[in-house]
């Protein structure tokens, strides 16, 4: 294999280049982007403000630190002391309920209630919801045939009350979904392997938090980690070492069609199985590709190279999401930003999804006596303001609404994300086996990205690697097969 382009200059992109440098490191690489920028919803701004620095995160701005692979690119990058844990002296998430803020219980391990005494004081859920709560010891793990939505799974566990608002706020947070249409088989299979393992959630959550009870995250010291100024630095990062290693990096260059070349046509080839066409008419040829592009914008390419594989892929919903960021002087706030933020349960109607107080979560990312704060907008089935002004007009009204403010930001930013967040809904599982099957069929042909097997910045860059070793496998088929022609 010694040509290998790849599509989609993301993270997952981006680590697929990364690792296939160092797994093929004679092989000539091309990493192609549609944009004008590498990093896809990875992207930070960096404003000089009153002698200090307000660091804005445009898409997510943090990693799991529990998911191993980002840590140990990061390690791998020279960034492992530049990572930064969340705020451990301000601690408070809170939850929307009834335009108040309400404390999230002490005692969610793995979104599962497991501090009774904490569940019992809380004012977010009602006696008979937390009687409701109590019968998950009780009641015995059910035969389900097939995979179940997550809303049905925690409601017939542990009530509607609950799920509506303890678990949906938490879960939308992370997926932006309908939890009564996400698949628990992709989302969050670990709660029905608690259920058939220990018959309870909370009694299996237990469980599995003594058995961790003092063991560090990947040496970490936070389960949330980002660089210093910002995940930018790992794109950056990322970008500087592909150069260095003469990986080839176009930006502003779309991939049109892919296609496999016939055995006519790969005699007359300059090298390379496979060809992309691109929209600037020009046409590479090359042994192997990796699409680490959205599901949706893969099947485009791979319509007419195999019209299945490309409606499975087209088959994947996606909802667009917006961040809003604004700074405001500490004194100008009705209230002590004194967590994390809050989120906002379905059923509140708000059309924000969640704030985040960015300058408390991680006090570095704003000048002392200033805060920093980001409004999430849009989740599954809801249609968002498609301009920076309405954007921006509805992130006011809602800290106005929940936290009072009042005053003019000093900064703002908003970022427009179109299609971004892949939803694993029913059915998703059985999607995935159908995509894999066929791309058994198209040896030197993988995909990366969040539409598969997670939405984090760890899956995405597994899923770089999974990809590139995929292509190593294929390599290593081919030769098997070739030795054996030349033998017999």
């Amino acid at each position: 294999m010694t040509k290998i382009a790849v599509v989609g200059g993301g993270i997952a992109g981006l680590s697929a280049a990364y690792y296939a440098r160092k797994k093929f490191p004679e092989a000539e690489i091309t990493l192609l982007e549609s944009s004008d920028r590498w990093g896809g919803k990875i992207t930070t701004d960096r404003v000089a403000f009153d002698d200090g620095l307000f660091i804005i995160e445009g898409g997510p701005d943090t990693f799991l630190a529990t998911k191993p692979w980002g840590v140990a690119l990061c390690q791998d990058l020279g960034l492992g002391e530049r990572l930064h844990g969340t705020n451990p002296h301000k601690k408070n998430t809170y939850v929307l309920n009834h335009n108040r803020l309400l404390p999230l219980p002490d005692g969610l391990a793995m979104m599962i209630p497991t501090n009774i005494e904490a569940i019992l004081k809380s004012r977010l859920v009602s006696w008979f919801s937390k009687a409701r709560m109590g019968l998950d010891f009780l009641l015995p793990a059910k035969a389900v045939n097939g995979d179940e939505s997550l809303g049905t799974f925690v409601s017939r566990r542990l009530g509607r009350e609950a799920y509506e608002n303890l678990i949906e706020p938490l879960m939308s947070g992370i997926y932006a979904g309908d939890g009564d249409a996400l698949s628990l088989a992709s989302t969050f299979p670990y709660l029905r392997d608690l259920e058939l393992k220990y018959g309870s959630l909370a009694r299996g959550a237990l469980t599995m938090r003594r058995q961790s009870n003092g063991k560090s995250m990947q040496g970490s010291r936070s389960a949330f980690l980002t660089p210093t100024t910002g995940l930018a630095e790992i794109v950056e990062k990322l970008v500087e070492y592909l150069a260095a290693n003469d990986v080839t990096l176009r930006l502003n260059t779309r991939a049109m069609l892919i296609k496999h070349l016939t055995p006519d046509t790969l005699r007359q080839a300059q090298g390379g199985a496979w060809y992309l066409t691109l929209d600037t008419k020009e046409i590479l040829t090359t042994d192997g590709i990796i699409i680490a592009a959205p599901a949706f914008a893969a099947a485009q390419m791979l319509v007419s190279l195999d019209p299945s594989l490309a409606s499975d892929l087209q088959s994947i919903p996606y909802a667009s999401t917006a961040t809003v960021s604004l700074a405001y002087r500490q004194h100008d706030l009705p209230r002590d930003l004194d967590g994390y933020g809050y989120v906002i349960p379905r059923r509140e109607g708000r059309r924000a999804l969640a704030c985040t107080w960015t300058s408390t979560k991680f006090p570095h990312r704003a000048p002392e006596g200033y805060a920093l704060l980001r409004v999430f907008v849009g989740r599954a089935g809801q249609e968002i303001p498609w301009n920076e002004n309405d954007l921006l007009a509805l992130a006011r009204e809602e800290l106005n609404l929940t936290l009072g403010i009042t005053a003019d930001p000093l900064l703002s930013r908003v970022f427009l994300w179109d299609k971004a967040m892949p939803q694993y809904n029913l059915g998703h599982p059985e999607i995935l086996k159908r995509i894999e099957t066929a791309l058994d069929k198209h040896a030197g042909l993988a995909l990366a990205g969040n539409g598969y097997r997670g939405i984090g910045i760890p899956d995405c860059i597994h899923s770089g690697e999974l990809a590139v070793d995929k292509l190593l496998e294929n390599r290593r088929v081919e030769s098997s097969k070739a030795s054996t022609r030349t033998f017999l």
